[in-house]
């Protein structure tokens, strides 16, 4: 398996804690997210949505994250990351497509507004976080609610539902997701950290200083 990913997005990131997780064996081949190596031929050539990230697998080219994450652990046989009982694995397809169809979202304008607009020299638009504070905190409540009693999302020890929801909050301090009022998501997300595959994946070391500088001004 070959890896097309930039380490600084939230789905490249999720998708290598991801794999590390499974223990899957992959190549990896960089694109500059930043750079618009995406956008390139070469890229859309495998991903037509010019997204990151994508796995090429022989004659496979697979795009979407949870989909590459769910791939690598049926063809790895991993049991712990995706059990194989039909009511843990319905439950961790749940969280996964809730993940990409509403936690990611409310998530990322977080990151758009106190993340990229500061490293591009921007400022938060406050009516914007405002806005979309609302539906932040139903989403927010859910996981709480899930997590309350239990350690992960859907088993008792961390599955790619795990690493897949952490994933769009992966900088929530830098993102000031407001968290104050969730003491389970943020206990649980503080578990999802201290896995090794969580810390490998930082994407802090491939940050320019100046960058991190922006984000803690």
């Amino acid at each position: 398996m070959k890896l097309y990913y930039d380490p600084i997005t939230v789905n490249c990131r999720k998708v290598i804690a991801g794999l590390d997780l499974i223990g899957a064996d992959y190549e990896s081949a960089h694109v500059d997210y930043f750079g618009g190596g995406h956008k390139e031929a070469a890229f859309t050539a495998i991903n037509p949505n010019a997204e990151l990230p994508a796995l090429v697998d022989g004659d496979m080219k697979l795009w979407e994250s949870n989909a590459i994450m769910v791939y690598a652990a049926e063809k790895t046989g991993n049991a712990e990351a995706y059990p194989t009982d039909p009511k843990v694995r319905a439950d961790i397809q749940r969280w996964l497509l809730w993940e990409s169809s509403k936690w990611f979202g409310a998530c990322y304008i977080y990151l758009v507004e106190n993340v990229v607009k500061p490293i591009l020299d921007d400022k938060p638009d406050n009516a914007v976080l405002e806005g979309a504070a609302p539906n932040f905190h139903h989403l927010a409540g859910i996981l709480e609610e899930r997590l309350s009693g239990q350690d992960w999302l859907s088993a008792d020890h961390p599955t790619i539902a795990d690493i897949a929801v952490a994933a769009p909050m992966h900088l929530h301090g830098f993102q000031k997701l407001p968290l104050e009022n969730y003491p389970n998501l943020r206990a649980w997300m503080t578990r999802v950290e201290a896995l090794p595959c969580w810390q490998k994946s930082d994407p802090a070391p491939h940050l320019a200083p100046e960058v991190i500088a922006k984000l803690v001004a």
